[in-house]
């Protein structure tokens, strides 16, 4: 698999994100199917392995740690804090104190020293960014963490807290049906010499092409169900732009799936896409993503038919929304 850089690090370019092997996504896999999903990544060349406390309330990270011990010298661990499970529920807490415990938390259950690669999973609005920075630079100080990233901030966020230590990556959400990052994130994380994680590329299924009524195909407990481009309304508008992207698919030569993290890989060297999956066949596919190359053409086709402006609905709710720190296209946009 191609490399690309996150701080000092080569690392594969397409990397896993692990967590819809332990949560978010309804029912996960058994711990044997989990853990030979892991092994095939490694066989498939991917290095890139990315979790975090909240993930199954820790369970997540006792995974990984568990299953990629014996080849720690040769993976790019990252995972996350300031976002954990507390008493059954989620908490945001940024504090210096918590965010050196879960550190210790997190070491414990991945079974390692160091964890190469540490974000701020979200940023704590009661809680100045450069105290919770400040408490990562600590953890390094202290060898505990190589690196540290953010997650979900916006630019000038970024900025302020690369000034109390340099930020090796900032990781948000970016497909060709989120848009975000191409407000500010995207130039910011070029200037500072900060990687670029984006999580989701493949828009939570729908740019697979295989996810057609979610109403009817996502389980209870799925998160998308809390989304608004997978309400039926909206979804149903979303769809009718799924025909001329497979077109465009067929043009490249590629699968739907292996097109969407192509465009991300083709729109610059510091971008790095986190994909998850249970399925081996489409662990298969996503990593074989690097093989395809895009011309300008039909990055442009992509760019025109699939954006802010023509997908149905926000891709948070007003709740959700609240926690991140992105910065937001205006309203009109993403309306319905």
């Amino acid at each position: 698999m191609q490399q690309r850089r996150i701080g000092n690090a080569g690392v594969s370019a397409i990397g896993l994100g692990c967590m819809n092997l332990s949560h978010a996504y309804g029912t996960p896999p058994s711990e044997d199917a989990a853990a030979a999903l892991l092994a095939r990544a490694l066989d498939r060349g991917i290095t890139h392995f990315d979790t975090a406390a909240l993930y199954g309330f820790g369970k997540n990270e006792t995974l990984v740690g568990r299953v990629l011990k014996p080849h720690r010298q040769k993976i790019f661990l990252a995972s996350k804090c300031g976002m954990t499970g507390v008493d059954g529920k989620r908490v945001i807490d940024g504090r210096p104190q918590t965010l050196r415990r879960t550190c210790e938390e997190s070491l414990r259950r991945l079974q390692t020293d160091v964890i190469d690669l540490y974000y701020l999973h979200r940023r704590d609005r009661q809680v100045p960014i450069e105290d919770s920075v400040g408490a990562l630079a600590d953890l390094v100080r202290h060898g505990k963490v190589r690196m540290i990233g953010l997650s979900e901030v916006s630019a000038a966020t970024l900025r302020r807290a690369h000034a109390v230590h340099p930020i090796a990556a900032l990781q948000s959400e970016y497909s060709l049906w989120t848009r975000n990052p191409e407000i500010a994130t995207l130039d910011a994380c070029r200037e500072l010499g900060t990687a670029f994680v984006a999580f989701s590329p493949l828009a939570r299924g729908f740019l697979t092409g295989r996810l057609r009524d979610p109403a009817q195909e996502l389980e209870e407990k799925d998160i998308r169900r809390q989304m608004p481009r997978f309400e039926p309304a909206n979804y149903a508008k979303n769809l009718a732009l799924l025909p001329e992207y497979e077109r465009i698919a067929a043009a490249a030569g590629c699968t739907p799936a292996r097109l969407a993290i192509a465009w991300l890989l083709a729109k610059g060297e510091h971008i790095l896409p986190v994909f998850g999956t249970r399925q081996p066949a489409h662990l298969d596919e996503n990593a074989g993503s690097d093989s395809v190359t895009l011309d300008s053409s039909i990055v442009a086709r992509l760019d025109a038919l699939i954006n802010q402006q023509s997908v149905a609905g926000p891709r948070y709710n007003a709740a959700t929304q609240a926690e991140i720190d992105t910065e937001t296209f205006p309203p009109a946009r993403n309306a319905a």
